[in-house]
C-alpha cells in the first residue's frame, strides 16, 4: 500500500501538458469509462492512448475492466477526453490519486465531467443492464476528496445541492428517449468497498434513499464540482444488490452486463457529446 501512495503525486499540469502535445486537442469533455464500459472508448475517432503508467506520477489501475489510459479524439466531431478506467481508494491510493483524473482533464480545457460506472441496482425495477442517470448521491465512503490543502482552482466548501447539471440532465433525457433508450433517474450512494454489500447493508441504503450502489464516482463528481465543472453520470446496473435478487454476485456476471448496458450508452454518448459542448 504505501509503495502505490509513494509513486502516487500525479504532476497535474505536466500530465496535461503531455496529454495535449500527444493528442494535440484541447478537449472540452472529459468522459470517465468506469469497470467493464471500456468498449466505449472505440467509439472515439482519431484517437490517441496514452497510459496512466506514462504520466509522471500516476500508477497502473489494478482493476479488472479497467484498461487504464486516457485517450484524446473527437465523438461525433467534438474534441473529447476519454480516460479508460479509474482509481478507487480500495486500491490502495489516496484522494490525490483518486482526484487526479479530473484534475488533469479540467488543466487539459474540460469543462464539462461526463461519469460512468457499474453499480448494483437496490430499487428493484433495475434490471441488470438497465441506464440510470444519476441525480443525487449518498457518500458513503467516510473519505473527503477535498481534505488537505484546497487544489488550484478549486473552492474550499463547494455548494453540493445539485452534484449534476439539471441541464446536462435535461439534454440527455431528451436525447435517450429520441434513441429509443430506457433510463430513468436515481440516488448513487457510493460506498468504499472493494466487496459486495450485505443485504442488511442493502436495506439500509434503500432506507437512506439511495437507488444504485457503487465505489467510484463520488469522489471525482466532487472534486470536479469544487473546480466548477459541469457534471453528468450515468450508472450502468450490472446486478440486483445483495437481497434484491437470488443468488450470489460474479465479476464475471458484473463485466458481461457492463458491456451490455454500456453498448446502449455509447450510441447516447455519441448523440449526447456534440450538444453538450465543451
Amino acid at each position: 500500500m504505501a509503495d502505490r501512495e509513494a509513486v502516487g503525486k500525479p504532476r497535474i499540469r505536466e500530465c496535461a501538458n503531455i496529454l495535449h502535445g500527444e493528442g494535440g486537442l484541447r478537449p472540452g469533455v472529459h468522459i470517465v469509462l468506469g469497470s467493464g464500459l471500456g468498449g466505449l472508448a472505440e467509439r472515439v475517432k482519431d484517437a490517441v492512448r496514452v497510459p496512466f503508467a506514462g504520466l509522471p506520477g500516476f500508477p497502473r489501475t489494478s482493476v479488472e475492466g479497467h484498461e487504464g489510459s486516457f485517450i484524446v479524439g473527437r465523438i461525433g466531431g467534438t474534441p473529447v477526453l476519454v480516460q479508460s478506467g479509474r482509481f478507487h481508494y480500495y486500491e490502495g491510493v489516496g484522494a490525490r490519486v483518486v482526484a487526479a483524473p479530473v484534475r488533469v482533464g479540467r488543466a487539459l480545457g474540460a469543462g464539462t465531467l461526463v461519469l460512468t460506472n457499474a453499480v448494483g441496482g437496490i430499487r428493484s425495477d433495475l434490471a441488470p443492464g438497465s441506464i440510470v442517470l444519476v441525480d443525487d448521491h449518498l457518500n458513503l465512503m467516510f473519505r473527503a476528496p477535498l481534505a488537505g490543502p484546497v487544489a488550484e482552482g478549486e473552492q474550499r466548501f463547494p455548494d453540493m445541492s445539485r452534484p449534476c447539471d439539471p441541464g446536462l440532465m435535461e439534454l440527455a433525457e431528451s436525447q435517450a428517449l429520441k434513441a429509443g433508450i430506457a433510463m430513468s433517474r436515481g440516488t448513487y450512494a457510493a460506498v468504499a468497498g472493494p466487496h459486495f454489500e450485505t443485504p442488511a447493508e442493502v436495506r439500509a441504503l434503500r432506507a437512506a434513499g439511495a437507488d444504485v450502489v457503487g465505489m467510484s464516482a463520488v469522489p471525482e463528481m466532487t472534486v470536479a464540482r469544487a473546480g466548477g465543472q459541469r457534471v453528468l453520470a450515468f450508472s450502468v446496473v450490472t446486478n440486483h444488490a445483495s437481497g434484491v435478487g437470488a443468488g450470489a454476485i460474479d465479476h464475471e456476471e458484473v463485466m458481461a452486463y457492463a458491456a451490455e448496458g454500456g453498448e446502449r450508452l455509447g450510441v447516447l454518448l455519441e448523440r449526447l457529446v456534440p450538444l453538450a459542448g465543451g
